[in-house]
């Protein structure tokens, strides 16, 4: 296995280069340390950052779970987000994918 494998197998399987999933990455790193360094103050003076660090969360699981809907490898390393649901009743609304 050549050492440059370890880099781009990953990032690959994701449709991007080393450059673009570190950067993805990153996008996700920073603010889910702002969110640690809130919880943090929080858990000390409680009456600060009451929502940061869970709508942080929130936010980021939201952007994660419409990336993998559109990643190459999306049903094979998010199969949930891919579960053939039911058809609806006539003339009920409903999707047909989870997103």
């Amino acid at each position: 296995m050549r050492l440059t494998h370890l880099f781009t197998e990953h990032p690959a399987s994701l449709g991007e280069t080393y450059t673009q999933h570190m950067r993805a990455s990153l996008s996700y790193a920073v603010p889910l340390l702002g969110a640690a360094l809130a919880a943090f103050v929080h858990a000390l003076l409680p009456f600060l950052f009451v929502a940061t660090a869970s709508a942080t969360v929130k936010r980021l699981y939201d952007r994660m779970t419409r990336r993998c809907v559109i990643c190459p490898s999306g049903p094979r390393h998010r199969p949930d987000l891919f579960v053939r649901r039911p058809a609806p009743a006539v003339g009920e609304p409903g999707l047909m994918y989870e997103i």
